[in-house]
């Protein structure tokens, strides 16, 4: 089979659109029989090409968008019934139900549907989340859990005679965001209507089991919306509630309990239905579904490798967002039982497994805690543990999420707090989520003033340095933020070929380090550019360039000594996957001329928008080697 030329093999022309009357809440068994024919049909087109997601290695978040095709099936309907009454958009808070946006794209005939087979690929504007204006027919761009709600808010004042949908979950309830939004909605008696899946799960467990409590029903009774909960398979129990929740003024929340990847065997109720469904387990979905030509398509896929040697670099892929779990835990080995209760706490965003931080409530359960979708509050009761002197709170999340949580790290700086941030997922590297999950904006961490509470910012280049950078400065007072890739990245090497980060290395905070020694200018990175900007270098003094680089993994503590080694150096370039408006190079110039240093200065980062994927992230923004030998030849021209 050609996978270039196959078109996608499940027929969507079998889909019906019904006509339906909400004011009528009573399904004929014509009617329903063609929804659950419906449902079917896009349930299955969702494990397909969400399947291939997996099969690229580019993930997909299948069971959202599977679970939730009965609702939005009949949505549907009635947006073609009355079309004056409804803003005709699929609003959704859970971002990664893309699947969603994508699949009611293809059907309405604004997305081809072969597309869908190049889910998450990059350069398909097919992203992880969707993206307004990337991608033909998605109609709304949404990011993290908790955003959509209070935005969906303004679009029922700003369509007074029509009922506006938001579809969310038992997850991005969580948020405080979706608290203030109810309040709101309630208060200015706003025609939005929620639907809600409640399938009591989350990415690292189960809300009944971590938070509880908490009751998503309860939570918005208290806030005074009308609450309709039922049975989300029960398709004629669903109707009828949905057209309750229409035929209602104000607003209404429809919760809609089933378990997780209702009906998949191998993953129903697990939370592993959260993200994408394994290879093998839709092999065997399609293969029961007798949908042989699906099945074939994904036996066929192979999955892209990243072909290309880095110089100055070894074979020894790291993952530094889970070392930094396991630092954290040879750390606190070294201290007695007693201590630890007493001095350490680590609170974790539904994240740990991809945090890292999975690797300390494994080792120590006594000092963690679950603390589910709840950023802000979760870093200030961490900070808040390490306001007396000798307690530290640990806190962790990706770095996309970092700017939801700037005041509270105002009121953790103003507290003097001992508080310990990982960041993983920073900068763009493995991200096919896209521009939502860039975790660019991290220097918004360094937000207090000159003479504030110590704030220290490390980005380290290999798994070696996280483990170094974590010992030293666990015991560290004040607020450190350790960021880290979702990617691995390689051990960086020296001019003899060893491990730079090797045996006799000590972390030092606040000093810059020299990888490579150059006349001709100065490379500055850190985090995974380093060994981006390595190869370069490697490459530039091939060719009879001799530049240096330089890493700075304290990104914002000038190193006195270094800076004015690189100023008197003929250029500087620093070379980021931060925003060029907000990262490193957005300060460097400024220090240099602060010290009366003028070498030719320039400075590369993200800039525009995401192309999906993974590793293609970097060379979409031109930072890649090739990128970065481009720059230099035109300082040195």
């Amino acid at each position: 089979m050609t996978l270039a030329k196959a078109t996608f093999p499940i027929d969507l022309s079998a889909y019906k659109p019904l006509i339906l009357d909400p004011t009528n809440p009573t399904l004929t068994d014509e009617q329903k029989q063609t929804l659950k024919a419906n449902i079917q049909l896009c349930r299955d087109a969702i494990i397909f090409f969400t399947a291939t997601g997996a099969a690229r290695g580019v993930g997909g978040h299948t069971g959202g968008p599977y679970d939730t095709v009965p609702e939005v099936m009949i949505l549907d309907s009635l947006f073609h019934s009355q079309p004056n009454k409804f803003v005709p958009i699929f609003f959704d808070e859970a971002g990664h139900r893309v699947g969603t946006q994508y699949l009611m794209a293809a059907l309405e005939g604004s997305l081809p549907a072969e597309q869908l087979m190049h889910y998450r690929e990059a350069h398909y504007h097919l992203p992880g989340h969707p993206e307004l204006g990337l991608t033909p027919g998605v109609k709304f761009s949404s990011g993290r859990l908790g955003h959509m709600w209070p935005y969906v808010n303004g679009v029922a004042i700003a369509n007074p005679n029509k009922i506006v949908f938001c579809l969310g979950s038992d997850g991005s309830q969580q948020e405080g965001n979706d608290a203030e939004a109810a309040r709101l909605a309630v208060a200015q008696k706003l025609n939005v209507k929620l639907i809600i899946d409640d399938n009591d799960v989350t990415i690292a467990g189960h809300p009944s089991n971590y938070l509880p409590g908490y009751h998503v029903g309860q939570t918005l009774k208290g806030h005074g919306v009308t609450v309709l909960e039922g049975d989300g398979e029960d398709i004629e129990d669903l109707y009828r509630r949905i057209c309750q929740a229409v035929t209602t003024d104000g607003p209404v929340a429809v919760i809609n309990k089933r378990k997780m990847c209702v009906g998949i065997k191998g993953l129903e109720g697990s939370t592993h239905g959260h993200d994408v469904i394994s290879v093998k387990l839709a092999l065997e979905y399609l293969e029961a579904r007798g949908l042989t030509k699906a099945l074939d398509y994904l036996k066929n896929i192979e999955k892209p490798k990243q072909t290309y040697t880095f110089m100055g670099s070894g074979d020894n892929w790291g993952s530094n967002r889970n070392v930094f779990g396991d630092a954290v835990v040879s750390v606190l080995s070294k201290m007695s039982e007693q201590e630890r209760k007493e001095k350490v706490l680590c609170i974790d965003n539904d994240l740990e497994g991809s945090c890292g931080l999975n690797k300390i409530h494994q080792a120590y359960p006594e000092i963690f805690v679950s603390g589910g979708i709840m950023e802000r509050g979760n870093l200030s009761a961490a900070a808040g543990f390490g306001m007396e002197s000798g307690k530290q709170g640990i806190f962790g999340t990706f770095s996309a999420f970092l700017e939801m949580c700037i005041s509270e790290i105002t009121m953790a700086r103003l507290n003097k707090s001992n508080l310990l941030c990982h960041f993983s997922h920073a900068g763009i590297d493995d991200m096919a989520d896209n521009t939502c999950h860039f975790g660019i904006n991290n220097m918004f961490a360094d937000n207090g003033l000159d003479d504030g509470y110590p704030t220290r910012l490390y980005f380290p280049a290999d798994a070696a340095q996280m483990k170094a950078c974590v010992e030293a400065v666990f015991h560290q007072e004040g607020l450190r933020f350790i960021y880290s890739t979702r990617s691995k990245t390689p051990n960086i090497l020296d001019t003899n070929g060893k491990d730079f980060y090797g045996e006799g290395y000590t972390f030092i905070p606040g000093k810059d380090e020299i990888i490579r020694e150059g006349s001709a200018g100065y490379i500055v990175s850190f985090g995974d550019a380093l060994y981006r900007s390595l190869d370069a270098v490697e490459r530039l003094k091939q060719d009879g360039i001799d530049v240096g680089l330089i890493n700075k993994p304290t990104l914002n503590v000038i190193d006195e000594e270094m800076l004015a080694k690189i100023g008197a150096s003929p250029f500087v370039l620093v070379v980021e996957a931060f925003n060029r408006r907000t990262g490193l190079g957005s300060r460097f110039g400024s220090w240099l001329l602060e010290r009366g240093l003028t070498p030719k200065f320039a400075y590369l980062g993200t800039y525009k928008e995401g192309c999906g994927g993974l590793w293609e992230q970097y060379p979409f923004q031109g930072i890649d080697p090739e990128g970065i030998i481009k720059k230099v030849r035109e300082l040195v021209g």
